[in-house]
């Protein structure tokens, strides 16, 4: 398995996403390859400090990284953790679902 580095300068996408019936939205920033397919995500959200907040970012980091070593993002999405509706249980997954669906 070899990881595939983005470049330094890089086009990315920003976009704010509400979920969880929380107050504030989550801002979500894509980062892509030059043949533009994706290869990072950013998540921030809620208070700096907060458990979630920390797990959201963390999430991203490790979704990030899974997309540089090749995973594919089907895959992932078939693999998150999703309530008795099929609806994801996280910000994470919210993400991917709505990256899959192609509307970023």
């Amino acid at each position: 398995m070899t990881r595939r580095t983005l470049p330094q300068r890089r086009k990315s996408e920003t976009f704010e996403m509400a979920y969880g019936g929380l107050a504030k939205s989550h801002t979500i920033t894509l980062g892509f390859y030059e043949d533009g397919t994706l290869g990072e995500v950013f998540i921030n959200g809620g208070k700096t400090g907060e458990v979630v907040e920390a797990i959201a970012r963390d999430s991203a980091v490790l979704l990030s990284l899974a997309l540089q070593y090749g995973a594919e993002l089907s895959n992932i999405k078939s693999a998150i953790t999703r309530d008795e509706q099929g609806s994801p249980q996280s910000v994470v997954g919210a993400v991917i679902d709505r990256l899959c669906e192609g509307q970023p």
